[in-house]
């Protein structure tokens, strides 16, 4: 009865979107890295995002027999170990493109960066139910600031301006949706811009330079500007319906960078065109549509806390990874969810995923 009734209530929506949008990413993916399959005999990308895909889907089903609830009995835990994760990274970690951000176990690599994103999700949204009568004043969600600060700190050292924004986005749809008012949103918003000069000051060269490009991507046409330049092309000369798969010149030849992650949407916009980009876009738009009507429909605080945590996060990702491709938005390595290449990110997003599922069908009005 129990798995019936929990078939009965997914949200197939959300399960249909996901799907398709993984299924997408596998044939950009391979698009992507096609000369690299060519030349080495393997497939060795898809393969492993595949791997991890059936992986994920598991997990998730899963994840289905255990009530999300239980986790706020693992908040405390998962929070010091969040911090232990991302300590390990300064002492133990290796670099890669500038950043050391990735640890090395056995053949294995993973980015706890990306991770901390669900332990963040959890325990920011356990430490805000125990205080929501409490959080009614501006003072009161000064200790919330102050949770999330040592972990968005340890991020911003790797550095990691991508994640430590998203830690951001997670926190303000939380203190949003619990009433945090526009006024103070506001507050905040004269606070950051005087404070812009110290935070140019601790930025790091190439993400200074990322900042220079964004307003001026001919700025440093064959350095920085390199990635938008290129992209914006590759979008561009799909026009309405595409070039066509394994046909995007932009990106089989190679002059299109990180096509496989963080550009991918590029991929999709010079192979099938707009019309193609549009119907990833809405499938986005539908995962975002089917969180906040769960985080709206959840019989509790802490279920509504993590829906509007997970979707915040998704939308932040969407927004700022479609918006670097088509040149309107900063470069800040962020990947697109479902559809760019990494086990890591693919891995978390699909426990995201989870968590949303798992608030959908614990309601108590289920219907058998």
């Amino acid at each position: 009865m129990e798995i019936k009734r929990i078939l009965k209530n997914l949200d197939w929506w959300l399960i249909s979107a996901v799907l398709i949008l993984m299924g997408c990413g596998l044939g950009l993916i391979d698009s992507a890295t096609h000369s690299f399959a060519v030349s080495t005999g393997k497939a060795w990308h898809v393969q492993r995002q595949s791997m991890f895909m059936v992986f994920g889907i598991i997990m998730v089903t899963i994840s289905l027999a255990f009530d999300y609830r239980m986790l706020k009995n693992y908040a405390t835990r998962l929070y010091i170990f969040n911090i232990i994760l991302l300590l390990a990274v300064m002492f133990v970690g290796h670099s890669q493109l500038g950043a050391q951000r990735w640890i090395q176990v056995g053949s294995l690599s993973f980015q706890p960066s990306e991770f901390s994103k669900v332990f963040l999700i959890i325990c920011l949204a356990t430490f805000m139910d125990k205080r929501i009568e409490w959080l009614e004043e501006f003072k009161d969600y000064l200790p919330v600031f102050g949770y999330i600060f040592v972990p968005w700190l340890l991020v911003m050292r790797q550095p990691d301006l991508g994640t430590s924004l998203r830690f951001i986005a997670i926190l303000f749809g939380m203190i949003f949706v619990r009433g945090f008012k526009y006024n103070w949103f506001l507050r905040l918003g004269v606070a950051f811009v005087a404070l812009l000069p110290a935070f140019w000051m601790v930025l790091k060269d190439y993400q200074k330079n990322r900042i220079r490009v964004f307003l001026n991507p001919e700025l440093d046409p064959f350095g920085s500007g390199y990635h938008v330049i290129q992209s914006k092309i590759a979008i561009g000369s799909g026009g309405l319906l595409g070039k066509g798969w394994l046909a995007g010149t932009q990106s089989q030849l190679n002059f299109l960078p990180e096509n496989h992650t963080d550009f991918i949407f590029a991929v999709a916009g010079e192979e099938f065109g707009f019309v193609g980009a549009a119907l990833i876009i809405m499938l986005y738009l539908i995962i975002i549509w089917r969180g906040i009507a769960i985080a709206l429909d959840a019989d509790d605080n802490f279920g509504t806390l993590l829906a509007v945590g997970v979707t915040s996060m998704f939308m932040f990702h969407v927004m700022v990874n479609i918006g670097m491709t088509a040149g309107i938005m900063p470069v800040t390595g962020v990947p697109l969810p479902f559809l760019s290449y990494g086990v890591s990110s693919l891995t978390t997003n699909l426990m995201l995923v989870a968590i949303l599922l798992n608030v959908k069908v614990r309601k108590q009005n289920l219907q058998f």
